[in-house]
Protein backbone atom coordinates (compact mmCIF):
# COMPACT_ATOMS: atom_id res chain seq x y z
CA UNK A 1 0.00 0.00 0.00
CA UNK A 2 1.82 3.78 -1.12
CA UNK A 3 -1.00 6.09 0.57
CA UNK A 4 -0.28 9.88 0.89
CA UNK A 5 -2.24 9.79 4.44
CA UNK A 6 -0.92 9.39 7.88
CA UNK A 7 -3.07 6.67 8.42
CA UNK A 8 -4.30 3.37 6.17
CA UNK A 9 -7.90 3.23 7.12
CA UNK A 10 -9.30 -0.17 9.04
CA UNK A 11 -5.09 -0.99 9.92
CA UNK A 12 -2.84 -0.16 12.63
CA UNK A 13 0.28 0.20 12.62
CA UNK A 14 2.53 -2.72 14.34
CA UNK A 15 5.77 -1.36 13.34
CA UNK A 16 7.38 2.06 12.07
CA UNK A 17 10.50 1.07 9.92
CA UNK A 18 12.47 4.71 8.68
CA UNK A 19 11.57 7.35 5.75
CA UNK A 20 11.99 5.08 1.98
CA UNK A 21 12.45 7.05 -1.04
CA UNK A 22 13.27 6.41 -4.86
CA UNK A 23 14.97 8.68 -6.89
CA UNK A 24 15.29 8.89 -10.60
CA UNK A 25 16.91 11.43 -12.81
CA UNK A 26 15.36 11.97 -16.09
CA UNK A 27 16.54 14.06 -19.33
CA UNK A 28 15.24 15.34 -21.96
CA UNK A 29 16.46 14.29 -25.13
CA UNK A 30 17.53 16.74 -28.43
CA UNK A 31 14.74 14.96 -30.33
CA UNK A 32 12.29 15.94 -27.54
CA UNK A 33 13.27 19.28 -26.99
CA UNK A 34 12.85 19.72 -30.77
CA UNK A 35 9.39 18.68 -31.04
CA UNK A 36 8.51 20.49 -27.73
CA UNK A 37 10.17 23.71 -28.70
CA UNK A 38 8.05 23.78 -32.24
CA UNK A 39 4.75 22.61 -29.99
CA UNK A 40 5.35 26.07 -27.86
CA UNK A 41 4.55 28.03 -30.96
CA UNK A 42 0.74 26.53 -31.24
CA UNK A 43 0.69 26.58 -27.20
CA UNK A 44 -1.17 24.03 -25.41
CA UNK A 45 -0.36 20.82 -23.77
CA UNK A 46 3.49 19.82 -24.49
CA UNK A 47 2.69 15.74 -24.62
CA UNK A 48 6.53 14.54 -25.00
CA UNK A 49 7.10 16.39 -21.64
CA UNK A 50 3.58 15.49 -19.45
CA UNK A 51 4.86 11.43 -20.80
CA UNK A 52 8.33 11.90 -19.55
CA UNK A 53 7.18 13.62 -15.79
CA UNK A 54 4.67 10.30 -15.99
CA UNK A 55 7.36 8.22 -16.54
CA UNK A 56 9.75 9.63 -13.95
CA UNK A 57 7.24 9.75 -11.17
CA UNK A 58 6.51 5.92 -11.97
CA UNK A 59 9.87 4.74 -11.86
CA UNK A 60 10.31 7.08 -8.23
CA UNK A 61 7.07 4.83 -7.35
CA UNK A 62 8.79 1.58 -8.03
CA UNK A 63 11.88 2.30 -6.36
CA UNK A 64 10.15 3.37 -3.39
CA UNK A 65 8.21 0.94 -3.48
CA UNK A 66 11.30 -1.53 -3.75
CA UNK A 67 13.07 0.61 -1.04
CA UNK A 68 10.12 -0.36 1.29
CA UNK A 69 9.67 -4.21 0.67
CA UNK A 70 13.93 -4.34 1.35
CA UNK A 71 13.17 -2.50 4.74
CA UNK A 72 9.93 -5.41 5.56
CA UNK A 73 7.52 -2.92 5.17
CA UNK A 74 3.84 -3.82 3.93
CA UNK A 75 2.92 -0.06 3.48
CA UNK A 76 4.70 3.64 3.23
CA UNK A 77 2.52 6.40 4.42
CA UNK A 78 2.86 10.31 3.94
CA UNK A 79 4.07 9.07 -0.05
CA UNK A 80 4.99 13.02 -1.57
CA UNK A 81 7.00 13.61 -4.82
CA UNK A 82 9.74 16.36 -4.96
CA UNK A 83 11.63 17.32 -8.34
CA UNK A 84 14.62 19.51 -8.61
CA UNK A 85 16.04 20.66 -11.96
CA UNK A 86 19.36 19.72 -12.12
CA UNK A 87 20.54 21.27 -15.17
CA UNK A 88 19.03 23.11 -18.49
CA UNK A 89 17.53 19.48 -19.43
CA UNK A 90 18.01 17.31 -16.33
CA UNK A 91 15.27 17.05 -13.32
CA UNK A 92 15.71 14.52 -10.31
CA UNK A 93 12.22 13.37 -9.25
CA UNK A 94 11.93 11.47 -5.70
CA UNK A 95 9.11 9.78 -3.94
CA UNK A 96 9.29 9.63 -0.25
CA UNK A 97 7.52 8.36 2.56
CA UNK A 98 7.74 6.26 5.95
CA UNK A 99 7.86 2.59 5.93
CA UNK A 100 5.73 0.92 7.85
CA UNK A 101 3.99 -2.60 9.01
CA UNK A 102 0.15 -2.49 9.32
CA UNK A 103 -2.18 -4.36 9.53
CA UNK A 104 -5.92 -5.38 9.74
CA UNK A 105 -8.01 -3.22 12.76
CA UNK A 106 -10.19 -6.06 12.88
CA UNK A 107 -10.07 -9.81 11.50
CA UNK A 108 -12.44 -8.96 9.00
CA UNK A 109 -10.43 -7.10 6.52
CA UNK A 110 -7.23 -9.15 4.50
CA UNK A 111 -3.77 -7.67 5.01
CA UNK A 112 -2.40 -5.69 1.21
CA UNK A 113 1.45 -6.56 0.32
CA UNK A 114 3.60 -4.30 -1.85
CA UNK A 115 3.83 -6.13 -5.18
Amino acid sequence: MLLTSNYAAGYKVDKVLGMVYGITVRSRGLGGNIVAGLRTIAGGEIKEYTELAKQARQEALDRLSDHAKNMGANAVLSVMFDSTEMAASMEEIIAFGTAVVVSPASGDQQLVKLS
